[in-house]
């Protein structure tokens, strides 16, 4: 992975600015010796199963199972969820991306403000990601230099739950995973996820946050906040460790690290909802086998994650391109769903693959009871 940088900053108002559009290339240097949360703004509504948009691959037994299943466990509505056909690989032409972007767009109904994607491969348009081009339009110009900078998601700085009403954006995730039962599995922990920490709990879920000495892929090192508590959340907190002398890890909800491939077991007792990717070049090229050169994020969702995030093609090592601890967190803390944290946290979304459950939301406060 090449060597790329960032801006410094502290606030995350100037963050969604300075991050998502404005940061310059630059060598890695070491992490600050004190650092702070930034303010993270307020976040408006979340996106529910009324909301979603479901996408099953009639071509792919995998993907009408699995998404049969989703549908039913998370009640999407029938009107809400569209079949299409598509190839069983892992990188779509964009004659066929465009095929399947005017289907969705003519089928799905206006009120759905996000999609998942139910099937494995394809997962790639070309050196685009498939649930960022579908999520907020194909970027060609991305295979001529990878490593440059991609176009800001307007996602990133957007406070509501809305995103396709407003932007003309869908964020999409897909429920990907190694086999219909591990996709199942992934699903209920999704469900059971839901509120169950917005009332705090007795003991904290944790968000480890791995520094490594593989120094090009430690760039977001600099971005994670203070260990300890998450400010105005009970029951969460945050623990800065060493990916070379990792603890015993126990009630994670959150895992970043970068590394090549993470040592197992990966990350111990997960709960359910929890997010986990590492910062690294292919992590989302999701048909490469187990032991195959760089991990594959669907090892995280193996071990017990209920989503994750990797790229498809080469990004250099741009913050802006991976998921921003402190974003993550506090978006997530603020009971917005998976999906919603994810797309939040990462400014040039146009290489990486959002995998998972897209409805998790342990945060997410218990709906009043209807007389």
């Amino acid at each position: 992975m090449a060597k790329a940088g960032f801006s410094r900053w502290h606030a995350l108002g100037a963050l969604l600015l300075a991050w998502a559009g404005l940061g310059q290339a630059a060598e890695p240097v070491a992490a600050q010796a004190e650092t702070r949360w930034g303010r993270m703004p307020r976040l408006y509504g979340r996106i529910t199963a009324q909301d979603l948009g479901l996408v099953i691959n009639t071509a792919d037994p995998y993907s009408v199972s699995v998404g049969e299943y989703y549908a039913k466990r998370r009640g999407i509505p029938a009107a809400q969820v569209v079949r299409v056909q598509l190839p069983l690989r892992s990188t779509l032409t964009r004659e066929e991306f465009v095929a399947l972007d005017q289907t969705v767009r003519s089928q799905m109904p206006e009120t759905v403000n996000g999609l998942a994607l139910a099937w494995v491969q394809p997962y790639a348009v070309e050196c685009n990601s498939l649930t960022s081009a579908l999520g907020m339009g194909l970027q060609p110009d991305v295979c001529a230099h990878s490593c440059a900078p991609t176009r800001v998601s307007p996602y990133a700085s957007y406070f509501g739950a809305k995103p396709w009403i407003v932007l003309g954006l869908r964020p999409a995730m897909q429920l990907a995973a190694r086999s219909v039962p591990a996709a199942m599995a992934m699903i209920e922990r999704g469900i059971t996820s839901d509120h169950m920490l917005a009332a705090g709990a007795a003991e904290p879920a944790m968000a480890y946050l791995a520094a490594t000495p593989d120094v090009a892929r430690n760039v977001r090192e600099r971005l994670f906040p203070p260990a300890g508590a998450v400010p105005g959340v009970a029951g969460f907190e945050v623990a800065r460790v060493k990916s070379d002398a990792l603890p015993p890890m126990r009630r994670t909800l959150v895992y970043q690290t970068g590394l090549a491939r993470v040592p197992a077991p990966l990350g111990g007792e997960w709960l359910p909802g929890a997010l986990a990717d590492h910062l690294t070049s292919a992590g989302g090229q999701l048909e490469r086998p187990v032991g195959d050169g760089q991990m594959n994020i669907l090892d995280w969702i193996d071990a017990g994650a209920t989503a994750s995030y990797g790229s498809v093609s080469e990004p250099c090592n741009h913050v802006q391109k991976f998921p921003h601890p402190q974003v993550l967190i506090q978006a997530y803390a603020q009971g917005l769903s998976a999906l919603e944290a994810y797309w939040h946290s990462v400014a040039w979304p146009a290489q990486g693959v959002f995998v998972g459950e897209p409805l998790a939301a342990p945060f997410a406060a218990v709906p009043a009871q209807t007389p």
